[in-house]
Order: structure tokens, then C-alpha cells, then sequence
């Protein structure tokens, strides 16, 4: 079992997952932690993934194990609350990066895992939006669950916890899946209206920031942190895409009527529902000025970055 709260400094640090974020987090923490005496870095990993031959996979497994990081075998679906405790006893902190793919009931299953093996600090997996902002009953009923989970943890005083909020990632705004920008044809989907902002923010700085977070003098505690790559409206987004790409873009306003009448034709689809939720326009976006990393005077990479080191290639539509 892990030592009480009286000594909380991160030393033996548990990472769930490595995927999108858990491979930039994993990097970045194990970087930090050769300069805190005494510390390791280990990383939860699904046996299935241990064993694939995926080479993307292999790669991955290939720098986990560069690192010098530990790998635990677990599965956050299958293992009872008891098997996770058990695996989480064993460390000091646990940062949770394994997003929603494991399904609604999993971020309480897991907040519960770690209090009941006592470990001195908890990050779990809140990288995203304010949800309280947001509040219950949004279209995104997933949000409702992590609510769940802050409430379970500020009514105990065991654990320390600490939640990173990052808005969305930044590369999700250009994924074709999320329909908001289209490079081949030109065209910005603004969810809401052009006057809806939102703040995104990269893996890379997010699992940069992460380790900052951790590592931190005096220590974060009981705290929901907020970071920003940048916070623009879908407007000024479409006017950078036409400044760096040297083109026009089509401005399309989707509604929030609109989006909430796509949500109920098929009401279980999960871009749908972050559609809905994103175009309300609460909760999603906040002044970068006054977050973690412009405070600390930490440098991240803003949209207009990104689309130039991203998206330069595409200038003609190719």
C-alpha cells in the first residue's frame, strides 16, 4: 500500500495508457523524473498490446522500454475495481491517458481503484473541457460521468488529486472525422456560429505541461489546471487558414439547432454528441492569458503554427 499523504512528492508514477496522449505524457514525465532522485515511471498497458505485432505498436513498446519505463500489464475493462487497487497500490501517483474508448463507466471505476489503494496523488483522465461550466444533462452524456468523478473525489481527503483541462486537441479540429475544417474543399464548418470559440491544445505540449504539472514547486493539489495551445473563434480560425494557405475558405455556420437535430437522428453517434456539446459554446473555451502555461511563460504551438507546419503543403488544395 501506498505511504500516506504526509510525504505526497511524485516518485513512483503509473501512467494508464499509450496512446495519443499517454506516448507524449510517458516521454515527457520519464524526462523529468532522471532529474527527482528516487523516481520511476511505469506505464499500464493491456496484455494485447504488450503482446502485438502491430509495428506501430512495436515502435511504441520499442521507446517505452528506451525510456527506462516499466511496463505493467492490466486492463482497465476487464480488471475489478480490487485487481486495479491492487495494481495501483504499488505507486505513489497515477495519471490517467487512456480518453473515452473504454466507455462511459470506466473513469469512475478507475477513480475508485485509486482511492481505494490509497495512492497519495491522482490525475485522472479529465483532459479536455470544463465540464462544470457545461454542466449536467448536455448532449455529450459522458461529461455527466466525469462530474461524477470529480464530485467522488473532493468528498475524500486521502488522495490528493489534480485535473489537467486542455480544451480539445488541437489536430482533432482538422481531422476530417470532426468535419470542422476542410482543407480539400476549402471550407470551415463553424460549430455554433463564426463567433464560437474554442480552445485546443497539442498532445505534445499537453504531455510537456503534464510533466510540469507533476513536477512542480510548490506542488498543485486539489486544483484543476487549465492549459492553452490558443483559444480562437471558428471565424478567426477560417482567416488564419486563408493568411498561412494563401486561398480562400468557405465560412458554413452549423447551427445549434442543426447539430442537435443530426444528434437525435441518430442519437448514439459520439462526433454528434461532441458537436452539439461544442457548439453551445460553454465551457470549451477560455483566455489563454490566463492559463498555466502562459503564467509559467511556457511556449506552445498556437493554430497558426500548427496549420503551417501541418497543413503548408495543401496550399493548393492537393
Amino acid at each position: 500500500m501506498a505511504e500516506p499523504t504526509s510525504n505526497p512528492t511524485s516518485r513512483s508514477i503509473l501512467i494508464i495508457g499509450a496512446g495519443e496522449l499517454g506516448m507524449p505524457v510517458l516521454r515527457n514525465v520519464a524526462l523529468r523524473a532522471r532529474d527527482v532522485e528516487g523516481s520511476t515511471v511505469s506505464v499500464l498497458l493491456r496484455a494485447g498490446s504488450v503482446g502485438s505485432t502491430d509495428p506501430g505498436k512495436q515502435r511504441d513498446l520499442a521507446e517505452i522500454r528506451s525510456l527506462g519505463i516499466d511496463i505493467v500489464e492490466g486492463d482497465l475493462v476487464k480488471n475489478s475495481i480490487d485487481e486495479l487497487a491492487s495494481l495501483f497500490a504499488v505507486h505513489d501517483t497515477v495519471i490517467g491517458c487512456t480518453g473515452i474508448a473504454a466507455g462511459i463507466e470506466t473513469p469512475m471505476k478507475v477513480a475508485k481503484a485509486a482511492l481505494q489503494a490509497k495512492v497519495r496523488r491522482y490525475f485522472p483522465w479529465q483532459f479536455g473541457v470544463d465540464f462544470e461550466v457545461i454542466g449536467r444533462g448536455s448532449p455529450q452524456d459522458i461529461f455527466d460521468s466525469q462530474l461524477d468523478v470529480r464530485e467522488l473525489l473532493r468528498a475524500q481527503d486521502e488522495t490528493e488529486w489534480v485535473i489537467i483541462s486542455t480544451g480539445m486537441f488541437m489536430n482533432y479540429l482538422f481531422d476530417a472525422g470532426s468535419g470542422m475544417v476542410d482543407p480539400a474543399n476549402s471550407t470551415v464548418n463553424a460549430l455554433g456560429s463564426l463567433d464560437t470559440a474554442v480552445t485546443v491544445t497539442t498532445p505534445e505540449d499537453i504531455g510537456v505541461l503534464t510533466a510540469e504539472i507533476l513536477f512542480s514547486e510548490p506542488r498543485i493539489r486539489n486544483e484543476i489546471v487549465f492549459l492553452a495551445g490558443d483559444t480562437v473563434t471558428y471565424g478567426e480560425l477560417a482567416n488564419i487558414l486563408e493568411d498561412v494557405l494563401q486561398r480562400p475558405f468557405e465560412r458554413v455556420e452549423w447551427t445549434v439547432p442543426f447539430l442537435l437535430d443530426q444528434l437525435a437522428s441518430n442519437p448514439t453517434d459520439m462526433t454528434s454528441k461532441y458537436r452539439a456539446v461544442f457548439a453551445q459554446g460553454r465551457g470549451v473555451a477560455w483566455d489563454k492569458d490566463e492559463t498555466f502555461n502562459a503564467r509559467r511563460g511556457i511556449a506552445v504551438t498556437d493554430v497558426r503554427t500548427w496549420i503551417g507546419e501541418n497543413l503548408a503543403d495543401r496550399r493548393r488544395g492537393d
